[in-house]
């Protein structure tokens, strides 16, 4: 079995979730009391996020590429970046690690095709949505993407950064989540991509009839099964 390396804390509450669906894929295949070989290295959201909204994504970037070199020399076999944003350096982090990279939105999209998913929308922050570094991985594998309307975005985007990343999870945002969601749905969009790792705490397929693609359950699902194949 490989030793999988997550880069988490962005937030830490999502990275939770990678370690329970992680070991969770890994017992169900493997049977037993297996469980999956990880190693963690947490980093201080503060200082990613102070990194993100001041638009300074070099000193990110050096900041998970030494976490990602600590977690190679801890004996991980390759890194899961358990965050939707912040891929926006992985080409950084690949390039100064000598470990792959297991990309969410290269995971992402492999998932739509396999679905027949030609337009899908996507949510996220304001930089997942807005910028190309995620919705370029999308449209080079065929997948026309769709975003919310301006104030939308404003609102997905606040509710993670004021809200999710800090436990709250409100029904009232749920209810706003899922009108977007519906109005995606109605513009066109046969999926609506859930990419920020946070979202799927608030809103889950038995929420809504339009097909969900829940980044962080693909993304986790993905390291398991990467890890335990020989």
């Amino acid at each position: 079995m490989k030793t999988i390396g997550l880069l988490g804390g962005m937030s830490w509450e999502s990275t939770v979730t990678y370690y329970q669906i992680i070991n969770t894929v890994v017992r169900e295949r493997l049977g037993g009391l297996h469980s999956a070989k990880c190693v963690l290295y947490s980093v201080d959201f503060d200082e990613i996020e102070a990194c993100q909204s001041s638009g300074d994504w070099a000193r990110s970037a050096e900041i998970l590429s030494a976490a990602a070199r600590a977690l190679e020399r801890a004996g991980a076999d390759f890194i899961v970046l358990c965050t939707n944003t912040m891929h926006k350096v992985a080409p950084e982090i690949s390039a100064r690690c000598g470990v792959p990279v297991l990309h969410i939105a290269e995971v992402t999209a492999r998932a739509l095709k396999a679905r027949g998913v030609e337009t899908a929308a996507l949510l996220g922050t304001r930089y997942t949505m807005e910028q190309d570094f995620y919705q370029k991985v999308l449209t080079d594998a065929g997948v026309r993407v769709l975003i919310p309307g301006e104030a939308d975005r404003v609102l997905v985007n606040d509710v993670i950064f004021r809200e999710l990343c800090l436990g709250v999870v409100s029904p009232a945002s749920r209810a706003k989540f899922l009108r977007i969601i519906d109005s995606l749905g109605a513009a066109g969009a046969q999926g609506v991509i859930l990419g920020c790792t946070e979202i799927g705490l608030l809103v889950g397929q038995e929420n809504t009839t339009v097909p969900l693609f829940d980044t962080t359950l693909l993304h986790a699902r993905q390291a398991a099964l990467d890890a335990i194949s020989q």
